[in-house]
């Protein structure tokens, strides 16, 4: 027996090494592939950035900022004036009922319509930006008549903005403490009181993220523009149906595959311009949600 005891401790003890050793190396393997992952990713970031910051702002000139589209050459004015008409226009249209949607997800979880917004808003994250651009065109543009204006290609962008500020006002609205809900209720206050004085004021960094979110995916995309908005090379009237409108993002996919300079000066010029109006809206949103955190944090 003495002799079973002596010879266990070696035993464990190299035991217990093996599986030391093997979990260092199972976490340098795991360290390694996490630093491959990261330096590919930022890489990759670094090199698009560097190329779109080069490129485009030896691109652009005074000329770019000031004048319309002429032909593959000019400037960039109404680009510029159209893809704030439509980035804000569809924020301003999606605003509403997506806020509405969070609302009702986050304060009447147990409403028979909740499961089927949620499915419904994974759903419309998912569908293809293209196909909502062929069901606007075909509704909107082709049935209804407006033909390529800023309020097809607002509503079209619209719809893509829809499901991201509804999940985010949710996921917000739902970290406002119990506890100050219950204190409303308790001196007196009606749900609606409690939703619009104190749980959307407390939520309103967190919306505010998904808000810009979405305005930042707005500028970006392309595909439902090409069949709602159109394109135009003048500045826009004010008209909503019946008058294209211009976009940066449509001179970018126009212009780099044309034969001439000019045009892939403009080009360039409307990627860099695209680049920084995301990356504003992105550091606005990370300070709104750093904000959020924070008085989650003081709140506690």
């Amino acid at each position: 027996m003495t002799d079973r005891i002596a010879t266990a401790g070696p035993i464990a003890l190299a035991g217990a090494s093996g599986r030391l050793l093997r979990r260092r190396l199972v976490d340098i393997v795991g360290w390694s592939l996490t630093t491959l992952a990261f330096a590919l990713l930022g890489g990759a970031m670094v090199w698009i950035l560097a190329v779109v910051f080069m490129r485009g702002f030896s691109a652009l000139t005074p000329q770019v900022l000031t004048h319309v589209t002429e032909g593959t050459g000019g400037g960039l004015l109404n680009a510029i004036e159209g893809t704030i008409v439509l980035a804000l226009g569809g924020i301003l249209l999606a605003l509403p009922p997506g806020l509405a949607a969070g609302i009702y997800l986050a304060e009447f979880d147990y409403g028979y319509l909740t499961p089927i917004l949620r499915f419904l808003s994974d759903v419309l994250v998912g569908v293809p930006s293209i196909v909502i651009g062929y069901f606007g065109y075909v509704t909107m543009v082709v049935d209804l008549g407006w033909k390529f204006s800023a309020l097809a290609g607002s509503v079209a962008l619209a719809i893509i903005s829809l499901p991201y500020i509804c999940r985010t006002s949710e996921m917000a609205i739902r970290q406002v403490p119990r506890s100050m809900r219950e204190a409303a209720y308790a001196l007196g206050a009606k749900e609606g009181t409690v939703v619009m004085s104190i749980c959307l004021p407390q939520a309103l960094p967190g919306i505010l993220t998904g808000v810009l979110l979405a305005l930042a995916i707005s500028v970006g995309e392309t595909a439902p523009l090409l069949y709602t908005a159109g394109w135009s090379s003048y500045l826009w009237t004010g008209h909503l149906t019946n008058e294209p409108i211009g976009y940066l993002t449509y001179a970018i996919w126009a212009f780099i595959t044309e034969p001439f300079e000019s045009a892939h000066a403009l080009a360039y010029a409307a990627a860099f311009l695209v680049t920084m109006f995301v990356l504003i809206i992105s550091v606005l949103s990370r300070v709104a949600f750093d904000e959020n955190t924070g008085w989650r944090r003081r709140s506690r």
